[in-house]
């Protein structure tokens, strides 16, 4: 066998054990248990919040001058946590409030369910007006900063009350 052959025949091989193992894989997905709705909703949640406060920390720091602003930056993270901000109220379902370690969520989000709905619906009307004001704003100005604390107003206040330590 000439040694391109070789080369050949094991790429073969290796592929064939690469679709196999890939194979096995989906198979074993498809046969593991569905996780349950409560940990579903406390992941979906957990993951727009994070990428929320990921994005608001941002203008924290342009704010304490720590972070040169940058209008093309406050534009595209402005509209992600509009985007975002939607996501979290969908994630609360009853039923979603069983003991978790992953939930940070205090039993008053659905002791207290119009309350907490109410300040979920107002930080999706607020996460859109952050955006419009950021978008219209082209320096860490007064106006700049003021739609920071704002909006970060609307996070300590839902926190303060309905999310654990």
């Amino acid at each position: 066998m000439t040694g391109r052959l070789k080369t050949r025949i094991a790429a073969s091989m290796l592929g064939a054990v690469a679709l196999a193992g890939v194979a096995i894989g989906v198979a074993n997905a498809q046969n593991a248990p569905a996780p349950s709705p409560t940990k579903v909703a406390i992941e979906n949640r957990r993951a727009a919040y994070t990428l929320i406060g990921n994005s608001f920390r941002w203008f924290g720091a342009v704010v304490k001058g720590t972070v040169p602003y940058d209008a093309a930056e406050a534009k595209k993270r402005a509209e992600r946590i509009s985007h975002l901000a939607a996501i979290p109220s969908e994630n609360f379902p009853e039923g979603s409030n069983a003991p978790e370690p992953d939930s940070k969520a205090k039993a008053e989000v659905w002791s207290n369910r119009a309350d907490f709905d109410k300040k979920q619906k107002e930080f999706v009307e607020h996460a859109a007006a952050f955006a419009q004001a950021i978008s219209a704003t082209s320096a860490a100005d007064d106006g700049f900063k003021a739609a920071v604390a704002s909006l970060g107003q609307d996070c300590k206040g839902c926190h303060d009350t309905y999310k654990a330590k």
